[in-house]
């Protein structure tokens, strides 16, 4: 995985964008009609079930956006919500709440339904031993907000890139000429450039899992597409000799069956790319607690 430094870095690249994305050479709706001396205060309003997520996120945007921003968190990262639950108040600068709420609700939104539905799937894999992983089938851009989504949700994050771990699959097996030519050839790869990183090998079948375990250095083997029978089977054959991790079209209906086979990881591209996004807005709070309007 990528270090906590690298994944800060990446934080800070999203807000970075996203601002330049949505602002540009200015928010002209509010520079047209909100003083610049005005202060309002908004709050962050649920109106779905689930578990919130991106609120450490909104304050780090906040603060980009304005340092003189007054954040008021009522409910933390993980914390599960219910319609009409308030996350948070913020103050200050209503020029400033305006430029930074459509990023703050478009990451909430996005990163509270992938920790709502990634806290399903642990739920189903409760007393099993085996833990749920994401993987790269994330939006372009936002890689590090979806994955740090996954976490609050109790979930594991896979590899972060094709740069921090080494996961042979089966087109590089048949472009390198099978899987232990593959393997030599990645071992000769790391040593010349001194690289020390995990080797995971996809296995197509019980063979090439024979194939797989014939061989030193494999950190974990990834069965994909194997049913309950073979998966089992694998299993038993690896006996812990190495890590196994089940993938490949494994949904809500078939994966405490999957667990239950004995594997340490099963991963869903799922977590990431088929979520509908929690409802959520950001009101504007008058000066009587219930005189409010959404912030558009």
């Amino acid at each position: 995985m990528i270090s906590k430094e690298q994944f800060e870095r990446e934080i800070d690249l999203i807000i970075v964008n996203a601002i330049r994305e949505d602002v540009g050479d200015g928010d002209h709706s509010s520079l047209a009609c909100i003083p610049e001396t005005a202060r309002g205060k908004a709050r962050l309003l649920v109106k779905d079930n689930g578990i919130v997520a991106g609120v450490d996120f909104a304050q780090r945007v906040f603060k980009h956006v304005d340092p003189g921003l007054e954040i008021d968190v009522l409910m933390e990262d993980g914390t599960r919500v219910k319609p009409g639950d308030i996350v948070f108040y913020v103050k200050g600068s209503s020029q400033a709440i305006l430029k930074a709420e459509r990023l703050v609700l478009n990451a909430m939104q996005r990163m509270s339904a992938i920790a709502t539905k990634t806290a399903k799937y642990v739920k189903l894999l409760e007393g099993t031993g085996a833990q749920i992983l994401d993987t790269r089938k994330t939006t372009p851009g936002i890689r590090a907000l979806e994955k740090w989504a996954v976490k609050i949700g109790g979930g594991e994050n896979h590899r972060f890139a094709l740069y921090d771990m080494i996961m042979l699959k089966d087109n590089h097996i048949d472009f390198a000429g099978g899987i232990s030519r593959a393997l030599e050839k990645t071992r000769k790869y790391l040593e010349s450039r001194g690289k020390d990183l995990k080797i995971i090998v996809e296995a197509r079948n019980m063979d090439e899992v024979d194939e797989i375990l014939g061989n030193e250095g494999v950190y974990r083997i990834l069965l994909d597409n194997f049913d309950y029978r073979q998966t089992a089977e694998a299993v038993r054959r690896i006996s812990g000799r190495c890590q196994t991790e089940s993938s490949g079209g494994i949904d809500e209906s078939t994966i405490r069956k999957y667990a239950e086979c004995g594997v340490d990881y099963i991963s869903s591209g799922a977590l990431t790319h088929s979520v509908y996004n929690m409802d959520l807005s950001l009101k504007a709070v008058g000066e009587q607690e219930g005189d409010v309007h959404d912030v558009i």
